[in-house]
């Protein structure tokens, strides 16, 4: 009778657990009530000269094509707060970004939402100080795979800042900062993305203030093959991390689309990270984990990595899964120098989401527990564990559940041993 009774418990913890993560996407709606002012504001782009300023006025207004600019200086374009200049390009017919800015020096954009590019909302490049604050930038109705990549999307640029802006419904990262030098991003929201927030393949990074939630996975940390630069120095802190359990919707075979539901950070091969002072709860696969690039090459979520990526795709900056990332000699896979420390770690999860391997690895092994700090332990077969290129150090986190993989044994060596970690940069 006893067992019949604990085997009917454990039934019902399971599919409480079960029935308590999100099946189904969310839906952003805002009521819009479109003017037509395209041909002004189109030419207020065109005719901008440096050193002016666009004032985009109150309105919600609605566009075919890209607004675009190259090798501008001092310009700054301006809307009359988030909630009442919305530029939408709903419908947009001719360009893939909403607005796209290259080549250019010192620009602010500030006080107004950007909705519904065909591809990136707002996309600038080989730019220097560029400065966003006080932007949404979203797609409308219920998330999709079909929604642009990117709602904010500086790359290879330098002295980047992105302050108080919110992010919604992109099918990659909402807040993506690629192969640039001097970022911060601070006191933002990110929610019903794929990624909150991403740093790849960047230096001299720190992302403060923060909050995301109700991603896929709040913030990623990534450093991936085959870029011009690679990514390192990086510090996290005071940011606010939860409830990141939404269904992965990222376009299939792109590098985000393994990114597992329920993942609060992940850090990705990348060198000097500091980890401290945030606030990470309530996810079903892990609070934050340190992983190499090896694992997410050998790792096979679903079909999700079978899935080639188009041209399209690659086209607008979506990169896959790179299985012959070692031709690339200057790209080191495993993360080192690594710093989680003063962190406050929470979880209210009954169960782990049984989406992933990892969560299935957590049944099995791990007494269906899910880790506060996953680390996969894979280093380079040349170095040893520990080393000063691939510390790990973890202090003063409170009470916290952590779990070594020992991935590259097959998890021959998995446990919650946390001593070895106990350590300081």
């Amino acid at each position: 009778m006893k067992k019949t009774l604990l085997f009917l418990a454990l039934i019902l913890i399971i599919t409480v657990g079960y029935l308590s993560m999100p099946t189904t996407l969310p839906t952003y709606a805002p009521t819009r009530d479109y003017l037509d002012m395209e041909a002004t504001l189109v030419e207020q782009f065109i005719l901008a000269k440096d050193s002016s300023t666009i004032v985009l006025p109150e309105g919600h207004f609605l566009f075919s094509q890209s607004l675009s600019l190259d090798n501008k200086t001092n310009l700054t374009i301006k809307g009359q707060g988030m909630d009442k200049t919305v530029l939408s390009f709903k419908g947009q017919v001719s360009g893939a970004e909403g607005i796209k800015i290259t080549n250019s020096k010192n620009i602010v954009l500030e006080d107004f939402t950007i909705e519904d590019a065909a591809g990136d909302n707002l996309k600038i490049s080989e730019t220097a100080t560029v400065t966003m604050r006080r932007l949404r930038s979203a797609w409308t109705g219920q998330v999709s795979e079909e929604n642009g990549a990117y709602a904010l999307y500086p790359v290879l640029s330098t002295n980047v800042l992105i302050e108080e802006c919110e992010v919604i419904g992109s099918s990659d990262a909402g807040i993506y900062v690629g192969q640039s030098d001097g970022v911060i991003i601070r006191n933002n929201k990110a929610f019903f993305n794929v990624a909150g927030i991403e740093s790849e393949n960047s230096v001299n990074v720190e992302i403060y203030g923060n909050e995301a939630y109700e991603n896929t996975s709040g913030l990623l940390i990534f450093n991936l093959p085959g870029l011009t630069m690679h990514g390192g120095n990086v510090v996290a802190y005071e940011n606010k991390i939860y409830d990141n359990n939404l269904p992965n919707f990222a376009v299939k075979g792109s590098i985000v689309s393994a990114v597992p539901q329920g993942t609060g950070m992940i850090v990705m091969a990348t060198k000097d990270v500091n980890i401290h002072n945030n606030q990470i709860s309530n996810h079903t696969t892990t609070n934050l984990s340190v992983v190499s690039y090896e694992l997410f090459a050998l790792e096979r979520n679903g079909d999700a990595l079978e899935t080639a990526l188009s041209e399209e795709a690659q086209a607008q900056g979506l990169r896959a899964i790179d299985t012959e990332y070692t031709k690339d000699k200057t790209y080191n896979p495993y993360p080192g120098r690594i710093s989680i420390r003063d962190n406050s770690f929470a979880n209210n999860a009954i169960l782990p989401t049984f989406s992933n391997d990892f969560g299935k690895l957590w049944i099995v092994k791990n007494s269906a527990i899910i880790p506060d700090i996953a680390y996969d332990g894979m280093i380079d077969p040349s170095g040893e564990l520990q080393d000063d290129q691939h510390k790990l150090c973890i202090q003063k986190n409170g009470e916290i559940h952590f779990v070594y993989l020992d991935a590259a044994n097959e998890f021959e060596g998995f446990t919650n041993d946390l001593t070895l970690f106990d350590c300081t940069l």
